[in-house]
């Protein structure tokens, strides 16, 4: 995700997802490539921006038509896998908010 992404005029739906990540991937440079693809087939996405500093704290904001779209991503199964592994393995800390 290297640009800023184009969105409809309102309204929409933001979720901030607001992570702080460990020293050692783990394999999280695959999943989250992985992932970013998964959910831009999304019914209802309509666009990211992520950016993640050196010292391991990131912001991912995704776009979307609606709430419903929102929970249908968030109940992915192969999006939940990777949820479990961002708290188990890859996060010191994290929040989401819509």
């Amino acid at each position: 995700m290297d640009s800023i992404a184009k969105t409809p005029q309102p309204p929409y739906y933001a979720v901030i997802f607001t992570s702080v990540k460990g020293p050692e991937d783990k394999g999280y440079a695959n999943m989250a490539e992985h992932i970013a693809a998964l959910g831009a087939e999304q019914q209802g996405f309509l666009g990211a921006e992520s950016v993640r500093e050196a010292n391991g704290v990131g912001i991912t904001v995704s776009y979307w038509t609606s709430l419903e779209a929102i929970a249908a991503w968030k109940n992915n199964e192969q999006h939940q896998k990777a949820q479990k592994l961002g708290a188990d393995v890859w996060y010191d800390s994290f929040a989401t908010r819509v």
